[in-house]
């Protein structure tokens, strides 16, 4: 699998966990809703990135694709306690 491929994958899966994560966001302590507000913030930047790596005519480079897929496992960390706090 190529690193566009797993870096795919990762959008994928981010956007199920935000999307779950939004539904419960009503219920959620003004703490969560804080971080999650601030994971929306690199959320959008990292789908900024994603539109950069998908675009052919846009020069990207491994080490570029490589720095956008560790923001995108640090954002999934994110989500993951998010959820984590709602749940409980």
């Amino acid at each position: 699998m190529s690193i566009k491929e797993d870096f795919d994958n990762l959008l994928d899966k981010l956007q199920i966990e935000r999307d779950e994560i939004n539904l419960k966001l009503h219920l959620a302590s003004m703490e969560a809703k804080q971080e999650f507000e601030e994971a929306e913030k690199t959320w959008h930047r990292l789908k900024i990135k994603a539109t950069e790596i998908a675009d052919d005519s846009v020069e990207t480079s491994e080490e570029f694709i490589a720095k956008a897929k560790i923001v995108g496992e640090e954002l999934k960390d994110t989500y993951y306690r998010i959820g984590k706090r709602l749940a409980d």
